[in-house]
């Protein structure tokens, strides 16, 4: 599905006006400085308090500017100083979070302004009511059962405006929300694109974009306003979409022009390190980060995860404690928390964090995903089934729900389930082994060899994660019996682990040197089968093997026979275990990298 729409601005109120003529590019800090004051203002006025934070934290980035260039107020037209005091009395019971309180006092009001928060009041009530009835009836789980009740009536009154082109950037915005949540999605792209032409600064806007869009084909058809705000949009939905190089080039194009102080970028790109697993960077990044801010929350669920990664029990347990003191009731506290509980394999307390963190909050993302890895580990499929598809609800772009489920239906014994599901999660991760490894192990299953060793050969050519793609793809060869292909296989899995100097399990280093001893005396190879043999010594699973084939190669050495030149054999091992140094042909590996399943 693909959005194109032609968008021609409504008329604003003076207010805003100051707003839409904005910078295409970044040649001019000090009028982006400006702006981002504005438009945080406007949108603290409105209630809108995430958009006003994020654009407070970027202007608080840039540099500070001189009294005679300070932003003087907007000016106030004839229909605001009317509703002033409605507005003002009803804000104060907003901000209180009394909304229908605050929507009877605004009903009537003409300015845009009063007019906004008439509507945001009237649909966060809904959202409350919700909620409310959510909490103590129904488990998270069953959120999703339950429906705004006010989003039909708000969608006809902001029709009707809307069609009247009476709705203003902030107006089409909360009408983008309102068709979003009844699921008209087409619908809501075209209202938010409008949105961001009328009101390029609001980036709540963009956010809610950015949330609908599935694919970079969809990106293109978009009709994005050219302003400098495009360029923090396209960095946010390149992370959200998985390209990360073209996010990260973004960002730093961002650091460069002279956003390099702000928190919000650094966390962005450490977020991009995550979900291209390079933890080492990511993890530096975020220390980093938390010197410059350490009372910030946002992201600290990501930081959580790597920490988890690495099983950082006590990094992980001051993290978590110090989110506790300043502010236990936050949606990455619990997450956080949550971590720290499974990673002590407690892991019904770890899902008792999560689903709290559900009752703050019952479209955060990270909760659901998480609560399914729970659910898995307590041998829970149906709760985790359900879990990992409110996180899919919540984001088609998830690949870890997508993933989680092909792990589920892998368990229940339903092989065609997991490999619709695994599938899934390589088109949205093309590049990670692990996805590929699960498709291989799926069609193996479904003795769809071919696919297979398709499979493990591309997690191999991306870079096996787990170093596991060769192995299987060896052990595959060695169930039809291409002898050739399976040494060269684990010839190349033992040659990767002892250049990276990694420890692996035994089990597999000596199942791969006890194949090639074989392979090599099949071959009358005898010094590379008696270094192989050798090495079997060195693993108690493949000890007697290894000394018996010594026994062999000796007795057959002594009674004169000599080795063979017939028959192929593929590249030997690298020289540091090699008996001999002599240097051998290399056969070319299988072509199977340019074939994705």
């Amino acid at each position: 599905m693909a959005a194109s729409t032609s968008v021609v601005p409504v008329a604003v109120t003076a207010a805003v006006a100051p707003v839409l003529s904005i910078n295409s590019d970044f040649s001019d800090l000090r009028e982006i400085k400006k702006q981002l004051l504005l438009i945080a203002g406007l949108t603290r006025e409105r209630g809108l308090l995430h958009s006003s934070k994020w654009s407070a934290e970027l202007a608080f980035s840039l540099p500070a500017l001189p009294l005679a260039e300070m932003q003087p107020p907007p000016p106030i037209t004839e229909e605001d100083a009317q509703d002033m005091d409605a507005y003002t009395l009803a804000k104060a019971y907003f901000d209180v979070k009394e909304y229908d309180r605050a929507a009877h006092f605004l009903h009537g009001c003409n300015s845009k302004k009063a007019y906004f928060l008439y509507m945001y009041s009237r649909y966060l009530s809904g959202e409350k009511k919700k909620d409310d009835e959510t909490v103590d009836s129904l488990g998270p789980l069953e959120k999703g059962q339950v429906k705004n009740e006010a989003l039909r009536e708000l969608r006809v009154e902001l029709s009707k405006k809307h069609q009247a082109r009476e709705l203003d950037g902030f107006g089409l915005y909360l009408y983008g929300v309102v068709l979003r949540k009844l699921d008209l999605v087409k619908e809501a792209i075209d209202v938010f694109v409008e949105a961001t032409h009328v009101l390029p600064l609001h980036w709540g806007a963009w956010l809610e974009l950015c949330n609908l869009i599935t694919d970079k084909e969809m990106l293109k058809f978009l009709s994005l306003p050219d302003t400098w705000m495009k360029e923090f949009f396209l960095a946010h939905i390149y992370t959200e979409l998985q390209l990360i190089e073209e996010a990260l080039q973004k960002y730093q194009n961002l650091i460069d022009v002279g956003f390099s102080k702000s928190s919000y970028i650094v966390s962005q790109i450490a977020v991009a390190y995550h979900n291209i697993r390079d933890i080492d960077k990511a993890l530096s990044i975020f220390n980093e980060l938390r010197k410059q801010d350490p009372y910030r929350i946002e992201n600290m669920d990501t930081f959580s995860n790597l920490l988890y990664v690495r099983s950082m029990k006590s990094e992980l347990s001051y993290l978590a404690h110090n989110l506790c003191e300043i502010d236990k009731y936050r949606v990455e506290t619990c997450c956080v928390i949550g971590n720290y509980y499974s990673l002590r394999s407690q892991h019904e307390k770890a899902a008792l964090y999560f689903q709290r963190a559900l009752k703050l909050n019952p479209r955060y993302l990270g909760a659901w995903t998480l609560m399914g890895h729970e659910y898995m580990e307590m041998k829970n499929t149906s709760a985790a089934i359900q879990a990992y598809r409110h996180a899919i609800e919540v984001n088609k772009r998830d690949y870890r729900a997508w993933y989680g489920l092909g792990q589920t239906y892998e368990i229940l014994k339903m092989p065609f389930y997991c490999l619709y599901y695994y599938r899934r999660a390589h088109q949205l991760r093309p590049n990670d082994s692990r996805m590929l490894v699960a498709l291989g192990e799926c069609y193996e299953k479904l003795n769809q060899l071919v696919e297979a060793k398709k499979c493990y050969w591309r997690a191999y050519a991306v870079g096996d994660v787990e170093k596991m793609a060769l192995v299987k793809l060896a052990k595959l060869h060695e169930q039809l019996t291409e002898s050739e292909q399976a040494a060269q296989c684990y010839i190349k899995y033992i040659q990767d682990i002892y250049s990276c100097g990694e420890i692996v399990e035994h089990l597999e280093e000596s199942t791969a040197f006890r194949y090639l001893a074989q392979y090599y005396f099949k071959c009358k190879l005898w010094d590379e089968a008696s270094t192989c043999a050798q090495k079997c010594c060195a693993f108690n699973d493949t000890r007697e093997e290894g000394k018996a084939l010594l026994r062999q190669i000796l007795q057959l050495r002594n009674q004169g026979e000599t080795p063979t030149t017939e028959v192929p054999a593929p590249f030997f091992l690298p020289a540091s275990l090699s008996a001999n140094n002599t240097p051998t042909r290399r056969v070319s590996p299988l072509n199977l990298s340019s074939v994705t399943p």
